[in-house]
């Protein structure tokens, strides 16, 4: 069902240590408006849609996000490499450190460890509401992170995906006037 290409969405090439970027960071992967709640959002959403077209969608957008999930671990990874603990420490990432010795863990940028933080629902217009919501937040979290970095070797990932929330937002809102004119 699934298949796995071992490649990134968007090549990620960070030349430059920046673990206050990293901390910031981490949040699209474990925070609450991250890739990782948005997949598992839209993977257990996708059992309530009433149609093959609305399962597909939901489906094929939370593989998408575990991709977007695993770019933004190789971004956290690259830009911890060769950090001191007294780097992590400073920016409030050597929890993760004595937690998982580095390995990318998912939390927030206050070093809150992932918990869910969705909701499913029968009707596939509450979900959907819900589900374009995600994506302005996520699409939002991805314009604060461009604002407080000048590294374009990051930006160039970050306007990447914040256009696939965009992109995703649309295909949602596309799918909501669809069964709305359906009477659902």
């Amino acid at each position: 069902m699934y298949s796995y290409k071992k490649l990134l969405n968007y090549p990620i090439n960070i030349t430059k240590k920046n673990p206050k970027l990293a901390s910031y960071l981490i949040t699209q992967f474990g925070g609450p408006n991250g890739e990782l709640n948005a997949a598992l959002r839209y993977f257990c959403q996708k059992f309530s849609m009433p149609d093959d077209r609305g399962k597909a969608l939901l489906n094929d957008i939370a593989t998408e996000e575990l991709g977007h999930c695993e770019m933004i671990a190789t971004l956290v990874k690259a830009l911890t490499k060769d950090a001191t603990l007294e780097e992590l420490a400073k920016y409030n990432l050597d929890k993760n450190y004595v937690e998982n010795s580095m390995s990318i863990y998912p939390t927030d940028c206050f070093g809150n460890k992932y918990m869910a933080t969705f909701d499913v629902f029968k009707d596939p217009i509450v979900n959907l509401i819900e589900d374009m919501a995600a994506e302005a937040k996520a699409r939002k979290v991805y314009e604060n992170l461009i604002d407080i970095t000048d590294d374009p070797e990051v930006i160039s990932v970050l306007l990447f995906l914040r256009e696939r929330e965009i992109i995703h937002f649309n295909r949602f809102k596309e799918l909501k006037e669809y069964y709305e004119s359906l009477g659902y």
